[in-house]
């Protein structure tokens, strides 16, 4: 039985797509890298990006080659990949139902995404269409809470998130503790900052979190406020002011078990 999309998820970002492709970082060259070199990911592999939103990793995987399908369950998000990538394409559909073929793709990417989604039909689909010895390639961008002014933001939002699925509490590493369909091969971070206007980079960007994309424009207006006074109080910057935001990239490699 197909799991239903989390609301903070299906409003959200149904929302606010448009906010999301621009305040969201981008993803470290490191990260290409790391595919190219260690992965050794062949040119013109046939990659599927699965929760590809408005395509925020598909800069790197485009250094990879033209074989690409970008996969999300949401309209709005996938329309505004498309005025950015038209010549990827698109697939509206859920993770446990992929209407793609067995063993299609070398490697399966979810940046930003694999939380949503981490349950055991899910899993079993995307071992279901990548090749054998094929990788799925799971990265997620995480505040770096070790900087004050980050984590007192942290603790502002952390009232809101309810049962909304997060990277930082782990729960997605169950679902491979419990089957034995993937290995994991690589575990590896990144310092990654994002560089713009406080503004830009940490109000706006902490808007377009799904479930305060969810809010009504009232209370969201209210937060954007406070998040931009405690910035002020912790650093002495205003909202046009240039700031960098630090994080940290987690990318894991897991590799196909048969």
């Amino acid at each position: 039985m197909t799991q239903s999309l989390h609301p903070a998820a299906q409003q959200g970002f149904a929302l606010g797509a448009n906010l999301y492709q621009q305040v969201r970082p981008s993803y470290p060259q490191e990260v290409a890298i790391f595919l190219q070199d260690q992965l050794q990911v062949p040119l013109n592999s046939n990659i599927v990006d699965l929760g590809s939103g408005t395509g925020k990793f598909l800069p790197h995987l485009l250094k990879l080659t033209t074989q690409l399908i970008a996969v999300d369950p949401i309209a709005s998000m996938l329309a505004e990949l498309k005025q950015l990538y038209p010549q990827v394409e698109t697939i509206q559909a859920r993770s446990e139902q992929l209407p793609l073929p067995d063993q299609c793709a070398d490697l399966v990417s979810c940046a930003q995404s694999f939380h949503w989604f981490a349950n055991l039909q899910s899993l079993k689909e995307i071992h279901r269409i990548i090749k054998p010895q094929g990788y799925l390639l799971l990265i997620w961008n995480q505040r770096d809470i070790s900087v004050n002014w980050v984590n007192a933001l942290a603790q502002m939002i952390l009232p809101f998130e309810g049962d909304t699925p997060r990277f930082h509490n782990q729960d997605w590493r169950q679902v491979f503790a419990d089957t034995d369909l993937f290995q994991l091969t690589h575990e590896q971070q990144f310092h990654h900052p994002h560089v713009g206007t406080v503004e830009q980079v940490v109000s706006k960007r902490l808007l377009s979190t799904s479930f305060i994309a969810a809010m009504p424009i009232e209370q969201q207006q209210q937060l954007k406020t406070q998040f931009e006074q405690l910035v002020l109080e912790y650093t002495n910057k205003h909202a046009q002011d240039e700031i960098e935001f630090p994080y940290c990239t987690h990318m894991y490699v897991y590799q196909k078990v048969e």
